[in-house]
C-alpha cells in the first residue's frame, strides 16, 4: 500500500486509487501519517478537524472517522486506540514524505563528503514526489499547522539541491531558475546568494551586486533591517574578487571568506501544545534571549522541582526565538530515557554532524571537538537548547563561544558554570495558570462546564504542572468521567501520589529520583521534617526535630532547597528563611516516613514551640 500527502491525500492499493471520504476523513488519515508512529492526542485531533470550535459530537464523529479508516485501508495497516488518542503503524506500506526525508538525509550526507552529482540526484528525485501543494485537500487548521513545515523542509532541500549544482558547474543554467526563485521567494537570502554566486561565475558581476542591492533595499524598506552575515559575506567576496567564489571542477560548494557555510540545524523537539501560566516569565526570558546587547547574558539556567516545566519554558522559548537565530538551534538531552548521563563528547558528536560534519572530518578527542565546534559557531547566531543537565562539567564544554550564540539549559540544580549565567527559578503554577494548562490539555469547552471542579482539582494537585499533565492526560482518556468525580477520587483516596500516575508519567517516582540523589542525612531530615504540623518552619525548628546544632540543621535544609525537595521565602518580620514543603512532596515525605520509622532515629522530646508540631506518625 502507498500513502501519500505531498499533494493532493491519497492512499493506493497495488496502484489503484482508494477511494475515502471528504476532507475531515482525509484530515484524519494525514494527521495519522504526520504523527509517525505516535500517539495523536484527540484533543489535537480534534482541533485540526474543526480549530477551536469542535461540535458536542466531536468524539463521536472521530470514532467514526477512524472506524471509515480501518474499513477502507484493511489489515495492512494498524490503527489502535492508544490513549489519550491513537496510533497509525502503516507496516510495510510506503509514505512519500518518509521516502522523501529518507533521500534528503542521504543527499545531505553525499553533499557532506563531497559526492555532489550523487547529492543531486538523491535531492531532485525527492523534489519529484511533490505532486502540487501538500496537505491540498484536507482542513484548514491542519494545513495551517503543518504545511509550513513541510514546505520549509522542501525548500531547504531545494538549496540543497541547487548548492550541488552550483558545485558541478551549472551556473549558466541555474541562473534562470534562480532568478524566478528569488522573485517567487524575495526573503529567503540563500536564494538571492547563490543567484549572486551563478551570476558571479558566469562573468556578470554587475548584475550579482544589482541582485544584492535589490534585497537590501527590499529588506530596509519593509522592514527596516539589513540582509543577513551570509549574503553580507558574499557581497563583499564579490567586490573583492574573492577566488572562493569561482568555481573548481570537482571541488567544494562555494566559500566565501576560505571556508564553508555550515548547514542550519533545526534540532528543537516538538513544541508543548499545554504550555500555561508562564507568560510573564517566557516573555522575560525572550527579552534577554533575543537581546544584541553586548552585555546581555549569553547563558540562561532554567531550575525548578521534579516536573515543573522547565523544558516546556526553555523548548517555548526557543521556538518564539528561532527567527533571531536564523542559523540553526540545537538540542541535547543530557540525560537517556533511562537515566544515564549522556557524556559531552556525544552530544558534541550529534551537534558538529547537524552542522554540516562528515564523521571523517569530526576529531575524535574531547578537546578537540569542543574547538572545532566553537570554531564553527563562532561567527553566526546559534540557539543551543541543554536540557536535564546533571552538572557544570557537563555543561561547559557544550557551550558556544560565538557573541551572537545563545544557550538555555534546564537542571534540577543550579550550575556553577561562570559568573555570566542568568538563572531562572521556577515554582508551582497559581491557581489562573492551573486551570488554563488544565484547559489546554482536556479542552476549554470541558472545563468551562465546571470551573469549580477544575479549581479544586488545581488545588488538589498542588498546583504542580506535572501532576496537572497526569491529571489531564488521565481525564482525556476517560471522556466520560466528569471534573467533579475526578475531584472527588482524588479527595477520598489514601494517597493522591498513588491518582498522579498515568503511563510512563509518575509523580512519585520523579519525587523518588530526587529523594535518592539527596544525602542519607538529608534524606533522613526530609522524612522526618515531613511530619511537622506546620505550614513553614525555620532552622531552629529544624535543629530541634533532628537533634542537631542549628548550624547543622540550616546546612541540612539548604541542601534540600539546593535540591527543590524544599521551597523557601522569607520572614517579613525577622527577615529570616522559612521553609516548607509543597503539600505532594510532604505526602512522599510522609510515606517516607512511615516506611522507614524503624530505621529513623525517635524525635526528640521538643518544647513548646508553635511551629513544632508532629503529626501522631512520629
Amino acid at each position: 500500500m502507498e500513502f501519500r500527502i505531498l499533494g493532493s491525500i491519497e492512499a493506493r492499493r497495488d496502484g489503484r486509487l482508494i477511494a475515502l471520504d471528504g476532507a475531515k476523513q482525509k484530515t484524519v488519515l494525514a494527521s495519522l501519517l504526520l504523527a509517525r508512529e505516535g500517539i495523536l492526542p484527540d484533543d489535537r485531533l480534534s482541533a485540526l478537524l474543526w480549530g477551536e470550535n469542535p461540535p458536542a459530537t466531536s468524539s463521536a464523529q472521530i470514532y467514526t472517522y477512524v472506524s471509515r479508516l480501518r474499513k477502507y485501508l484493511g489489515s495492512e495497516v494498524s490503527i489502535a486506540r492508544k490513549p489519550p488518542g491513537y496510533m497509525m503503524r502503516i507496516g510495510h506500506s510506503e509514505l512519500d514524505h518518509e521516502r522523501f526525508l529518507r533521500l534528503s538525509e542521504a543527499g545531505v550526507e553525499d553533499l557532506g563528503k563531497t559526492r555532489y552529482r550523487e547529492a543531486s540526484i538523491r535531492f531532485r528525485e525527492a523534489l519529484s514526489l511533490w505532486r502540487g501543494p501538500a496537505l491540498a485537500n484536507v482542513t484548514e487548521f491542519l494545513a495551517e499547522t503543518e504545511l509550513p513545515r513541510l514546505d520549509e523542509a522542501r525548500m531547504a532541500v531545494l538549496e540543497h539541491r541547487i548548492d550541488a549544482d552550483l558545485a558541478l558547474g551549472d551556473h549558466l543554467r541555474l541562473i534562470s531558475e534562480l532568478t524566478g526563485l528569488v522573485s517567487e521567494y524575495p526573503l529567503r537570502e540563500r536564494f538571492r546568494g547563490q543567484l549572486m554566486i551563478a551570476l558571479y561565475r558566469s562573468s556578470r558581476q554587475t548584475d550579482a551586486l544589482a541582485v544584492f542591492q535589490e534585497g537590501r533595499r527590499m529588506l530596509a524598506e519593509e522592514y527596516g533591517i539589513d540582509p543577513g552575515a551570509a549574503l553580507m559575506d558574499i557581497h563583499q567576496a564579490i567586490l573583492t574578487s574573492d577566488a572562493s567564489l569561482k568555481h573548481v571542477p570537482g571541488g567544494e560548494p562555494a566559500r566565501v571568506g576560505g571556508r564553508r557555510g555550515p548547514a542550519r540545524p533545526r534540532l528543537l523537539p516538538p513544541n508543548a501544545v499545554d504550555f500555561a501560566g508562564r507568560t510573564e516569565v517566557l516573555n522575560g526570558l525572550l527579552d534577554l534571549l533575543t537581546s544584541r546587547d553586548n552585555s546581555a547574558p549569553a547563558t540562561f539556567q532554567i531550575t525548578g522541582m521534579a516536573g515543573s516545566g522547565k523544558t516546556a519554558l526553555a523548548v517555548r522559548a526557543a521556538y518564539a526565538a528561532q527567527d533571531q537565530f536564523p542559523d540553526g538551534q540545537l538540542y541535547g538531552d543530557l540525560v537517556t530515557a533511562e537515566g544515564r548521563i549522556v557524556p559531552p563528547a556525544a552530544v558534541l558528536l550529534s551537534f558538529l554532524r547537524a552542522l554540516g560534519m562528515s564523521d571523517q572530518e569530526i576529531p575524535e578527542g574531547l578537546a578537540e571537538r569542543v574547538q572545532l565546534f566553537r570554531s564553527l559557531v563562532a561567527d553566526r547566531r546559534v540557539l543551543v537548547v541543554l536540557d536535564n543537565a546533571v552538572d557544570e562539567m557537563q555543561v561547559t564544554p557544550l557551550l558556544p563561544s560565538g557573541q551572537e550564540c545563545r544557550t538555555i539549559v534546564t537542571t534540577r540544580r543550579d550550575l556553577a558554570t561562570h559568573a555570566s549565567v542568568r538563572t531562572i527559578r521556577l515554582d508551582t503554577l497559581g491557581a489562573e495558570g492551573g486551570v488554563a494548562m488544565l484547559s489546554r490539555i482536556v479542552g476549554e469547552e470541558r472545563v468551562g462546564r465546571d470551573p469549580e471542579s477544575a479549581r479544586r482539582l488545581v488545588d488538589l494537585c498542588g498546583a504542580h504542572p506535572l501532576a496537572l499533565r497526569i491529571l489531564g492526560s488521565r481525564l482525556c482518556a476517560k471522556p466520560h468521567w466528569s471534573l467533579a468525580m475526578v475531584a472527588q477520587r482524588i479527595a477520598a483516596s489514601g494517597s493522591r501520589l498513588d491518582e498522579l500516575r498515568y503511563g510512563r508519567m509518575d509523580l512519585r517516582a520523579r519525587i523518588q529520583a530526587d529523594y535518592d540523589d539527596l544525602e542519607e542525612p538529608a534524606r533522613e531530615a526530609f522524612a522526618l521534617l515531613s511530619l511537622l504540623d506546620a505550614e513553614e518552619f525555620s532552622a531552629r525548628t529544624a535543629a530541634l526535630v533532628l537533634d542537631v546544632p542549628e548550624d547543622a540543621a540550616e546546612e541540612i535544609v539548604e541542601s534540600l532547597v539546593d535540591a527543590w525537595m524544599l521551597q523557601v521565602g522569607i520572614c517579613p518580620i525577622s527577615g529570616m528563611p522559612r521553609y516548607r514543603f509543597h503539600e505532594l512532596y510532604r505526602e512522599f515525605g510522609r510515606e517516607r516516613a512511615v516506611s522507614g520509622v524503624g530505621s529513623l532515629r525517635p524525635c526528640p522530646p521538643l518544647p513548646d514551640i508553635a511551629d513544632v508540631r508532629l503529626t501522631a506518625v512520629c
